[in-house]
Protein backbone atom coordinates (compact mmCIF):
# COMPACT_ATOMS: atom_id res chain seq x y z
CA UNK A 1 0.00 0.00 0.00
CA UNK A 2 1.28 3.42 -0.93
CA UNK A 3 1.43 5.61 1.91
CA UNK A 4 0.69 9.24 2.58
CA UNK A 5 4.96 10.42 3.40
CA UNK A 6 3.77 13.81 4.09
CA UNK A 7 0.92 13.55 5.81
CA UNK A 8 0.48 10.92 9.56
CA UNK A 9 -2.80 9.64 9.35
CA UNK A 10 -5.05 9.93 11.90
CA UNK A 11 -7.74 7.93 12.64
CA UNK A 12 -11.66 9.31 14.64
CA UNK A 13 -14.35 7.18 13.72
CA UNK A 14 -17.32 6.09 14.90
CA UNK A 15 -17.72 3.17 17.75
CA UNK A 16 -19.76 1.39 15.14
CA UNK A 17 -17.00 0.71 12.86
CA UNK A 18 -14.46 -0.31 15.29
CA UNK A 19 -14.40 -4.13 14.42
CA UNK A 20 -14.30 -3.54 10.42
CA UNK A 21 -11.96 -0.43 10.68
CA UNK A 22 -9.51 -2.89 13.02
CA UNK A 23 -9.68 -5.69 10.31
CA UNK A 24 -8.94 -3.96 7.67
CA UNK A 25 -6.32 -1.16 9.08
CA UNK A 26 -2.89 -2.26 8.58
CA UNK A 27 -0.79 -1.91 11.96
CA UNK A 28 1.76 0.64 10.16
CA UNK A 29 -1.16 3.13 8.77
CA UNK A 30 -2.66 5.12 11.69
CA UNK A 31 -0.55 7.08 14.43
CA UNK A 32 -3.60 7.63 16.58
CA UNK A 33 -6.87 6.03 16.31
CA UNK A 34 -9.95 7.14 18.47
CA UNK A 35 -13.39 5.78 18.55
CA UNK A 36 -16.32 7.86 19.80
CA UNK A 37 -19.08 6.40 21.55
CA UNK A 38 -22.26 5.56 19.32
CA UNK A 39 -24.99 7.31 21.31
CA UNK A 40 -23.29 11.14 20.24
CA UNK A 41 -25.87 10.46 17.37
CA UNK A 42 -28.83 11.20 19.38
CA UNK A 43 -27.50 14.60 20.01
CA UNK A 44 -26.08 15.96 16.21
CA UNK A 45 -24.50 19.52 18.53
CA UNK A 46 -22.89 16.96 20.77
CA UNK A 47 -21.26 15.02 17.91
CA UNK A 48 -20.07 17.54 16.25
CA UNK A 49 -18.45 19.55 19.31
CA UNK A 50 -16.54 16.16 20.22
CA UNK A 51 -16.31 15.10 16.70
CA UNK A 52 -13.88 18.86 16.19
CA UNK A 53 -12.48 18.41 19.98
CA UNK A 54 -11.07 15.35 18.44
CA UNK A 55 -9.49 16.77 15.41
CA UNK A 56 -8.75 20.21 17.10
CA UNK A 57 -6.38 17.63 19.87
CA UNK A 58 -4.06 16.61 17.01
CA UNK A 59 -0.70 18.69 17.19
CA UNK A 60 0.69 17.55 13.86
CA UNK A 61 -0.99 18.72 11.21
CA UNK A 62 -2.00 15.34 9.80
CA UNK A 63 -4.98 13.45 7.29
CA UNK A 64 -7.58 12.69 9.30
CA UNK A 65 -10.04 10.05 8.32
CA UNK A 66 -13.48 10.29 9.89
CA UNK A 67 -15.81 7.37 10.14
CA UNK A 68 -18.69 9.25 9.76
CA UNK A 69 -21.32 10.11 7.39
CA UNK A 70 -23.42 13.23 7.39
CA UNK A 71 -24.74 11.85 10.30
CA UNK A 72 -28.02 13.88 10.90
CA UNK A 73 -25.70 17.03 10.20
CA UNK A 74 -23.88 16.52 13.29
CA UNK A 75 -20.52 16.78 10.85
CA UNK A 76 -22.07 19.91 9.27
CA UNK A 77 -19.81 22.84 9.64
CA UNK A 78 -16.38 20.77 11.00
CA UNK A 79 -13.29 22.33 10.44
CA UNK A 80 -10.38 21.23 8.95
CA UNK A 81 -8.03 23.41 10.80
CA UNK A 82 -4.47 22.58 9.94
CA UNK A 83 -5.14 19.09 8.73
CA UNK A 84 -6.19 17.55 5.69
CA UNK A 85 -10.03 15.57 6.38
CA UNK A 86 -10.73 12.81 4.39
CA UNK A 87 -14.43 11.36 4.71
CA UNK A 88 -17.35 8.94 3.01
CA UNK A 89 -20.00 11.44 1.43
CA UNK A 90 -22.84 9.17 2.68
CA UNK A 91 -25.95 10.95 4.48
CA UNK A 92 -25.22 8.45 7.72
CA UNK A 93 -23.56 5.18 8.27
CA UNK A 94 -26.08 3.28 6.40
CA UNK A 95 -24.81 3.31 2.61
CA UNK A 96 -20.98 2.59 4.35
CA UNK A 97 -22.61 -0.61 5.97
CA UNK A 98 -24.25 -1.57 2.65
CA UNK A 99 -20.91 -0.90 0.88
CA UNK A 100 -21.76 2.09 -1.39
CA UNK A 101 -24.12 5.07 -1.87
CA UNK A 102 -25.66 2.97 -5.57
CA UNK A 103 -26.44 0.14 -2.91
CA UNK A 104 -27.84 2.33 -0.46
CA UNK A 105 -30.42 4.24 -3.50
CA UNK A 106 -31.22 0.49 -4.32
CA UNK A 107 -32.50 -0.25 -1.02
CA UNK A 108 -34.34 3.32 -0.47
CA UNK A 109 -35.55 2.84 -4.13
CA UNK A 110 -37.32 -0.57 -3.16
CA UNK A 111 -38.41 0.01 0.55
CA UNK A 112 -38.11 3.83 1.22
CA UNK A 113 -39.97 3.69 4.57
CA UNK A 114 -37.08 1.47 6.02
CA UNK A 115 -35.65 1.88 9.23
CA UNK A 116 -32.24 0.03 9.83
CA UNK A 117 -30.63 -1.70 12.72
CA UNK A 118 -27.43 -2.76 13.55
CA UNK A 119 -25.08 -4.11 15.68
CA UNK A 120 -24.21 -0.51 16.72
CA UNK A 121 -27.41 0.66 17.06
CA UNK A 122 -28.30 -2.12 19.06
CA UNK A 123 -26.08 -2.49 21.83
CA UNK A 124 -26.45 1.53 22.33
CA UNK A 125 -29.72 1.47 23.01
CA UNK A 126 -30.77 3.58 19.74
CA UNK A 127 -33.76 1.97 18.60
CA UNK A 128 -37.90 2.41 18.64
CA UNK A 129 -38.54 0.32 21.55
CA UNK A 130 -35.22 1.56 23.57
CA UNK A 131 -36.63 5.24 22.86
CA UNK A 132 -40.32 3.76 23.82
CA UNK A 133 -39.10 3.01 27.12
CA UNK A 134 -36.81 6.09 27.49
CA UNK A 135 -40.78 7.87 26.70
CA UNK A 136 -42.28 6.06 29.03
CA UNK A 137 -40.07 6.81 32.10
CA UNK A 138 -40.06 10.91 31.31
CA UNK A 139 -43.34 11.62 29.81
CA UNK A 140 -45.58 8.33 30.65
CA UNK A 141 -47.30 5.69 28.46
CA UNK A 142 -50.20 7.64 26.66
CA UNK A 143 -47.77 10.87 25.84
CA UNK A 144 -44.68 8.37 24.94
CA UNK A 145 -47.04 6.53 22.56
CA UNK A 146 -48.28 9.73 20.98
CA UNK A 147 -44.50 10.84 20.78
CA UNK A 148 -43.86 7.29 18.89
CA UNK A 149 -46.71 7.62 16.46
CA UNK A 150 -45.83 10.53 15.42
CA UNK A 151 -41.76 9.68 14.73
CA UNK A 152 -42.41 6.16 13.13
CA UNK A 153 -45.89 5.94 11.65
CA UNK A 154 -44.53 6.27 7.87
CA UNK A 155 -41.98 3.56 8.35
CA UNK A 156 -42.73 0.05 6.62
CA UNK A 157 -39.81 -2.01 7.28
CA UNK A 158 -37.50 -2.59 10.01
CA UNK A 159 -34.08 -4.46 8.29
CA UNK A 160 -31.06 -5.66 10.45
CA UNK A 161 -27.91 -4.87 8.64
CA UNK A 162 -24.84 -6.75 9.48
CA UNK A 163 -21.47 -7.88 7.60
CA UNK A 164 -21.37 -11.37 8.89
CA UNK A 165 -23.79 -13.81 9.53
CA UNK A 166 -22.20 -14.59 12.80
CA UNK A 167 -23.46 -11.06 13.45
CA UNK A 168 -26.97 -11.16 12.35
CA UNK A 169 -27.52 -14.54 14.16
CA UNK A 170 -26.45 -12.94 17.50
CA UNK A 171 -27.74 -9.59 17.01
CA UNK A 172 -31.11 -11.10 15.84
CA UNK A 173 -32.74 -11.81 19.02
CA UNK A 174 -32.84 -8.42 19.75
CA UNK A 175 -33.92 -7.13 16.35
CA UNK A 176 -36.74 -9.43 16.49
CA UNK A 177 -37.79 -7.94 19.78
CA UNK A 178 -37.68 -4.31 18.62
CA UNK A 179 -39.13 -5.71 15.19
CA UNK A 180 -42.62 -7.22 17.10
CA UNK A 181 -42.68 -3.62 19.18
CA UNK A 182 -42.84 -1.89 15.57
CA UNK A 183 -45.26 -4.41 14.29
CA UNK A 184 -47.66 -1.65 15.69
CA UNK A 185 -46.89 0.45 12.63
CA UNK A 186 -46.84 -2.40 10.07
CA UNK A 187 -43.54 -2.45 9.78
CA UNK A 188 -42.19 -6.32 8.34
CA UNK A 189 -38.83 -7.12 9.66
CA UNK A 190 -36.05 -8.56 7.46
CA UNK A 191 -32.45 -8.84 7.30
CA UNK A 192 -29.10 -7.87 5.07
CA UNK A 193 -26.06 -8.63 4.64
CA UNK A 194 -24.17 -5.91 4.04
CA UNK A 195 -20.32 -5.38 2.55
CA UNK A 196 -16.85 -4.25 3.58
CA UNK A 197 -16.26 -2.75 0.47
CA UNK A 198 -16.84 1.06 1.48
CA UNK A 199 -14.52 0.18 4.67
CA UNK A 200 -11.64 -1.04 2.77
CA UNK A 201 -12.19 1.45 0.00
CA UNK A 202 -11.69 4.29 2.58
CA UNK A 203 -8.64 2.46 4.31
CA UNK A 204 -6.95 2.30 0.85
CA UNK A 205 -7.29 6.14 0.27
CA UNK A 206 -6.03 6.79 3.63
CA UNK A 207 -2.90 5.20 2.43
CA UNK A 208 -3.31 6.72 -1.00
CA UNK A 209 -5.18 10.20 -1.28
CA UNK A 210 -4.81 9.88 -5.01
CA UNK A 211 -6.82 7.17 -4.80
CA UNK A 212 -10.18 9.33 -3.30
CA UNK A 213 -13.06 9.52 -6.30
CA UNK A 214 -16.14 11.24 -5.44
CA UNK A 215 -17.64 8.22 -3.11
CA UNK A 216 -15.50 10.65 -0.60
CA UNK A 217 -14.39 13.96 0.40
CA UNK A 218 -11.15 15.47 0.92
CA UNK A 219 -11.77 18.64 2.86
CA UNK A 220 -8.30 20.34 2.36
CA UNK A 221 -6.28 22.67 5.88
CA UNK A 222 -8.87 25.57 6.29
CA UNK A 223 -11.44 23.84 4.67
CA UNK A 224 -15.22 23.26 6.77
CA UNK A 225 -17.21 20.04 6.04
CA UNK A 226 -20.50 21.31 5.03
CA UNK A 227 -23.99 19.92 4.04
CA UNK A 228 -23.92 20.91 0.85
CA UNK A 229 -21.08 18.99 -0.23
CA UNK A 230 -22.97 15.72 0.53
CA UNK A 231 -25.65 15.92 -2.07
CA UNK A 232 -26.09 14.23 -4.89
CA UNK A 233 -28.30 14.51 -7.80
CA UNK A 234 -29.75 11.02 -7.48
Amino acid sequence: MTTNPQLPVVIVACQVFQDLMERFLPPELAEQITFLDYGLHSVPKQLRSTVQAAIDSISTPSLVVLGYGLCGNGLNDIKAGPHTLLIPRTDDCIAIFLGSYAAYRREFNESPGTYWLSKGWLEAGTNPLAEHEKYVATYGPEDADWLMDQQYRHYRRLTLVAHNQSDLDEYRPQAKKVAEYCSRWGMSYSELLGSDVYVRKLVAIAGNLSLADDEFLVIPPGGTLSQSQFMRDA
